[in-house]
């Protein structure tokens, strides 16, 4: 399709100069953004309560406006659901994404207003795609179509006119006509709530499509695509997909998985693009093949402010993006065109660069480990155990870690219940490569395990294959944003786990 890459490169090419200008003037752009919301919240119940109409200053915002977590706005939220209009944001919002971070059992429903979804999460897709054809001009992903793996939505609990359901599934509903010409499959199976017959559906579907490019959470991707080699009796997705070019990928470290989706495409050399969206907002893109941190996005309807770990307690002080530094663990607060005001999402990010704003994430605030004084976070682990990888010549499919508590007779120590693609000749040195990662990455990890005083060495546990699955599966999480938690600071999900390996008929 000569004529339709013309027509997106030169559409493109307009966006990237837009771009350019917020990477020059970051602080400005953000102004002007915290400027264009207060004025558009002003007359809403929550802009009156705050008086958002006589604020001049981004610091007397955050002197009269509190950080807040999802339990202090969800009575808005709860009343927005039920059909009252004029919250939060202007007007009324009939779009809420279902969301719980992590596979816990708790829901959250995140407001999604028609700005938001305009000026942000379709400008983010839309940047994904302008960025990766900016770095790499050679691509032919237009000649072809996205396999994109979307959840599902249903109506409301409370309001007939209200729907909920997976931010992917909200999107995929409202994207314009003519880009179902560019994706696969049909709506009407990508929408499926089923989740075990949608990737048999889907598997027939794209199986015959020229499929260039695939996007999605790189562990649901993964069952898909091995679900669609099994049903086309082929044993390689690139017989089946000779053209594929590009996964963009999202919702968990890509670390783990880079290897396992390499040999999947083998021996096509397909590449790996990175986006950070949740259902709070579009965040984050990659901008560079050579780069694996992200350009934050600062032109979507989004104010951003910077907790510094050490102020998380109190929620304060947060920071403005002129006074983030480099290397500092930050929690990310947001204000939004959705209605979400001084939102804390709960991730962690650390700046790489400030010139242009480039970040890693690096956790999330309650998914860590600090029974013992290790203060483990999510950034440590995936580092050390893709090192513990490379030296092992060992593979991850999925993995959680939980603390082993101290008793009368034994120290403590971390539990890492791992589901092995390629399983390592030695599961005692592979738990010796990664103690020693992580002493490398955190003191407080090494001053804790010297000699043994305080922490044992990580105990590894290699699961049978498909545990992970089964255990999503039992509490109602296939597919979707559901994400298997990395650390937990209890036993609570791990000892779950557990339990079903002992039950035969599970596997």
């Amino acid at each position: 399709m000569p004529i339709i890459n013309s027509i997106v490169s030169w559409l493109m090419k307009k966006r990237l100069h837009q771009i350019e200008l917020f990477m020059q003037y970051p602080v400005e752009v953000q102004h002007e953004w915290f400027v264009r919301l207060l004025d558009a919240a002003k007359n809403t119940e929550f802009g009156k309560r705050y008086g958002f109409a006589s604020i001049t200053s981004e610091a007397e915002f955050k002197a009269r406006v509190p950080i807040q977590e999802y339990d202090e706005i969800k009575p808005y939220i709860d009343r927005l659901r039920k059909g009252e209009s004029n919250i939060l944001w202007p007007g009324e919002i009939r779009w809420f994404a279902k969301s719980s971070g992590t596979s816990g059992s708790k829901s959250k429903y995140i407001p999604v207003s028609q700005e938001s979804m305009n000026d942000c999460h379709f400008k983010g897709g839309k940047d994904m795609l302008s960025l990766y054809c900016s770095a790499y001009p050679q691509t032919h992903l237009f000649d072809g179509k996205t396999l994109s793996l979307a959840g599902s939505h249903k109506e409301d609990e409370t309001n007939i006119y209200a729907r909920n359901g997976d931010l992917s599934a909200i999107l995929l509903e409202n994207l314009p006509s003519w880009a179902e010409f560019f994706r696969a499959p049909e709506a009407s199976i990508a929408l499926m709530s089923e989740w075990e017959e949608k990737m048999d559906k889907i598997a027939h579907a794209i199986m015959h499509e020229n499929i260039t490019c695939i996007s999605g959470v790189p562990s649901w991707m993964n069952v898909l695509l091995k679900r669609t080699l099994e049903l086309s009796g082929r044993k390689r997705l690139a017989d089946l997909w000779p053209d594929m070019e590009v996964f963009f990928h999202g919702g968990v470290n890509f670390s783990p998985y880079r290897e396992p989706y390499k040999a999947m495409f083998k021996p096509l050399d397909i590449n790996f693009w990175e986006v950070y969206n949740a259902s709070e907002g579009f965040f984050g893109i990659q901008d560079s093949l050579s780069r694996n941190d992200l350009l934050l996005m600062l032109d979507y309807g989004i104010y951003y402010e910077f907790l510094p770990l050490e102020n998380l307690k109190d929620k304060s002080p947060a920071l403005s993006l002129s006074e983030v530094k480099e290397g500092v663990n930050y929690a990310l607060v947001i204000s939004t065109s959705g209605g979400l005001w001084r939102y804390l999402i709960g991730d962690t990010i650390q700046f790489t660069s400030l010139s242009p704003h480039r970040f890693i994430i690096t956790g999330r605030i309650r998914n860590y480990i600090n029974v013992f004084g290790e203060e483990l976070i999510m950034d440590n682990a995936e580092k050390a155990l893709t090192i513990a990888c490379e030296r092992t010549s060992s593979v991850v499919s999925e993995y959680t870690v939980a603390p082993v508590y101290m008793d009368s007779d034994t120290k403590g120590t971390h539990e890492w219940l791992i589901e092995f693609e390629q399983a390592p000749d030695s599961i005692s040195y592979f738990a010796e490569v990664l103690d020693n990662a992580l002493k490398s990455f955190n003191s407080d990890y090494e001053a804790k395990r010297y000699k043994n005083m305080t922490l044992n060495i990580p105990q590894i546990i290699s699961l049978p294959k498909g545990t992970f699955y089964e255990w999503m599966k039992k509490r109602g999480k296939l597919g979707g944003q559901n994400k298997v938690p990395r650390l937990y600071n209890d036993r609570r999900y791990a000892d779950e786990i557990l339990s079903l390996i002992n039950k035969e008929h599970v596997f």
